[in-house]
Formats: C-alpha cells, sequence, structure tokens
C-alpha cells in the first residue's frame, strides 16, 4: 500500500528540466549529485517518496529532504530564469543547489604561522636555498619546509593544496618584455596612435582612391606530408592525425591584407623573403592598381626599410636616384633611419607606416595569419612545396570570395590599463 502523498509538490520549469537532464549526461558528475537531480525528477512527475526511495537506492527520510530543499529555492530559480539569466549562469545556480553543504572537517594539522611561511618559501628562488632547480614543485618545497624545521612533516599533496588556495603556480610561467630605457613613451605613443588612425580613415581612404593594406611575412611555413593517412572522426571519436611525418621544405608567403574590404591582395609565395623579394612584392602590388596611391602597414624589419625600397618609391615619384645619396655615407640612403623618413613622408604616392618595436599585435595582417594557420596550416598535409604553394593561393581565393570582411579595430591608441 503505497504512503501519504508529499506534502511538497515539486515543480520544474522546461528550461530547468532539461538543463537537470544535460546535466546528468556529464561524465564527471559527482556520484551524489546524480542521485540528487533524480530526486527532484522524480518527484516533479508525481512519484511518491517510498517510490523515489527504492529507485535511487536511498531511505525516505533523504528523499524528503531534497524534495523540501528544492521547494525553498525553487522560487528563487524561476524568478531568476524570468529575469533572462543565460543557461549557463542558471547551470551554475542549479550545480550550488546541489552541492554538498560547507562542512568543519578534521581540525588542522599546521598553524596559520607555518602555512604563512611555506607559501613565502614558495615565493623564493630555489638557488637561495641552494637547489639547482628553476623553481619549486611541491615534492621539493616539502622537503625544504622540513629541512628548514618549519614543520615536522608535511605531504607533497598539502603544500600543492596550500598553494592552490593561495593562487600561486610556481610550475607555471610567462614571457615578459621590459621597456628598453632608451624608447621614448611619448615616441611610442604617437607610432601607435598613427596606425590607429590610418586604420579608422582606411574606409574614407578607399572612397577616395587610396589603397590602405598591412602588409607582412610568414617565414619557415614547413611542407609536412603525414606519413600515413588520417582517420576520419566517428561519433564518439575525433579525427586521428598520423604522428610522424615527411619534410618537403618550406615557403615563404608576403601578403597584404587590405584594411577597407578585408580582403586579400596579391600575395607572394617563394623560398625566401630577401630585400628582393620584398621589393618585387610591393612592385607587383602596385602594379594592380598603377594609378593609386597606397599606404603599407609594415613592421620595421630592415628589409621594409632598405635601399632597393628607397629606390623604387623614388622612381614613382619621378625623382633622380643620383639625389639620393650613398648608402652608409649621405643623403637619404646614409641609414635606416634616414630611408625610414624617407618612406614615411606623406607627400609620396606609395608610403609606409611602420608599427613601433615588439607590438605584432598592433598589424591587422598578423589577425589574419591566424587563420590561415588555423583553417589550411594546421592540419593539412603537402606533398611538395609547390603543392603546399598551390594550397596557399587557393585558400586565398576562397577567403576572399567567402569570408572576406574589415577587422573591427576598437583600438584608437589609447594606453591599456594593466
Amino acid at each position: 500500500m503505497p504512503g501519504p502523498k508529499p506534502k511538497s509538490v515539486v515543480k520544474v520549469t522546461r528550461c530547468i528540466r532539461r538543463l537537470l537532464k544535460r546535466m546528468l549526461c556529464r561524465r564527471q558528475l559527482p556520484q551524489c549529485w546524480g542521485w540528487r537531480i533524480q530526486i527532484i525528477l522524480l518527484a516533479n512527475r508525481g512519484f511518491r517518496n517510498s517510490r523515489i526511495a527504492r529507485r535511487v537506492g536511498k531511505d525516505r527520510a533523504t528523499v524528503r529532504l531534497w524534495r523540501t530543499r528544492w521547494v525553498e529555492v525553487f522560487p528563487a530559480l524561476q524568478a531568476a530564469e524570468q529575469d533572462g539569466v543565460t543557461p549557463r549562469e542558471l547551470t551554475r545556480w542549479l550545480e550550488s543547489v546541489f552541492a554538498d553543504a560547507p562542512r568543519s572537517g578534521a581540525p588542522g594539522k599546521f598553524t596559520p604561522e607555518q602555512w604563512v611561511t611555506i607559501l613565502a618559501v614558495a615565493c623564493e628562488p630555489p638557488q637561495q636555498s641552494k637547489r639547482p632547480i628553476s623553481h619549486w614543485t611541491p615534492r621539493e618545497l616539502a622537503d625544504e619546509v622540513v629541512q628548514r624545521k618549519i614543520v615536522t612533516a608535511i605531504s607533497p599533496r598539502s603544500v600543492g593544496r596550500f598553494l592552490a588556495e593561495a593562487d600561486l603556480k610556481p610550475h607555471q610561467s610567462r614571457y615578459w618584455l621590459n621597456r628598453d630605457p632608451e624608447d621614448d613613451p611619448a615616441a611610442f605613443a604617437q607610432a601607435v596612435q598613427t596606425v590607429c588612425d590610418v586604420y579608422a580613415a582606411a574606409p574614407q581612404l578607399h572612397q577616395a582612391g587610396v589603397v590602405v593594406v598591412s602588409t607582412d611575412e610568414k617565414t619557415g611555413i614547413q611542407a609536412l606530408e603525414r606519413k600515413y593517412p588520417s582517420k576520419p572522426m566517428q561519433p564518439g571519436r575525433v579525427e586521428l592525425q598520423e604522428f610522424e611525418y615527411i619534410r618537403h621544405g618550406t615557403q615563404c608567403l608576403i601578403v597584404n591584407f587590405q584594411v577597407a574590404t578585408g580582403t586579400v591582395i596579391a600575395p607572394t609565395v617563394g623560398p625566401t623573403r630577401t630585400e628582393q623579394d620584398f621589393v618585387k612584392h610591393i612592385q607587383q602590388t602596385v602594379a594592380t592598381h598603377p594609378d593609386t596611391a597606397w599606404i603599407f602597414i609594415v613592421d620595421q624589419l630592415n628589409t621594409h626599410m632598405s635601399e632597393s625600397l628607397v629606390k623604387l618609391v623614388a622612381r614613382v615619384e619621378g625623382l633622380d636616384e643620383a639625389t639620393l645619396g650613398v648608402k652608409g655615407a649621405s643623403g637619404v640612403l646614409k641609414s635606416m633611419a634616414t630611408r625610414k623618413a624617407f618612406l614615411e613622408d606623406a607627400r609620396h604616392r606609395i608610403r609606409f607606416v611602420y608599427t613601433p618595436t615588439h607590438t605584432s599585435w598592433l598589424n591587422q595582417v598578423e589577425i589574419w595569419l591566424s587563420i590561415l594557420v588555423r583553417k589550411l596550416l594546421k592540419r593539412a598535409s603537402f606533398a611538395s612545396v609547390e603543392e603546399l604553394r598551390q594550397r596557399i593561393l587557393q585558400f586565398i581565393e576562397y577567403f576572399n570570395r567567402t569570408m572576406a570582411k574589415p577587422f573591427k579595430w576598437t583600438y584608437t591608441g589609447r594606453p591599456l590599463t594593466v
């Protein structure tokens, strides 16, 4: 004979029911969460406590407890859903409902003073403790604090827990570049501002017949051929790529990203990226619209300020090359600084705008190159350098036809807050 009908009515909205069922499908769902969610779903279907208890393998008191807890929190969940919270936020709220309540646990074995001292040691260079290692591991840190008699004994697991609670990660590091003391912050800010101003004006310049392109090279693109064919993906299994490969050589890509339209124009794919290669690339780029003004945004590589490039611009401007001086001795050609000043001259029909050093993120073509890597180079297999070359050119044509659009550039040159 069934027991009395429960007093608390368990309500579940359609959205919350869908999220609960999705949580049940997780591979790493805590076991206790599983039966707690099942209690709520079964109770919502009208099952009595005794039947639910048999289904989930718990006693009726446990079922009653979770029914009551759900009834208490459901109004808040329903209100949050009506307020338009995202499914992800609602899922996190549900996780907090089914999580265990905080427990006091066993008394701590280490005093706060010991805990702080262990963290202080973790912040010291290991060489200070005469250990020839670059960074601490929990095992070596545990050994060190015992040797210093900070504690009588401690496990690497406990040290790892202390580090995690303090959000200290001795095993990780990131590269950092200190500013050159000789750099002029005002000059740097002005250079950044100039590039950003050109980006902002690119649509208007395009309408006026001025082409703004972001130009750069990607060197050492390897033509790698997988030794054996990849295994295609199947339900529950991703594509399997052969680990071993055959090297067929490398190619260099010199590419122009047109800022106003988002297209790639006049790419050059070849074995090198010498001074002559870059000048030839600029020539073939300008030849696509010979009567148009051009602005090239480039980094400060020496080939971007070469003698040959200055002479090319001088010929376009109708200047006598004899007036340019001698490289390393006099005139415009004397040094990289004088050549750069000449190439930056806004009066020229072809002029260059240079990004400051260590600001590759400021060059829009770098964003496009990352697309090339993700979409083509990362997982492809090439039987020869010629196939690599053709596949790159095919991708550029495909990109221009299906994906090209201007990047939404929101940085205006204002210093970022760190």
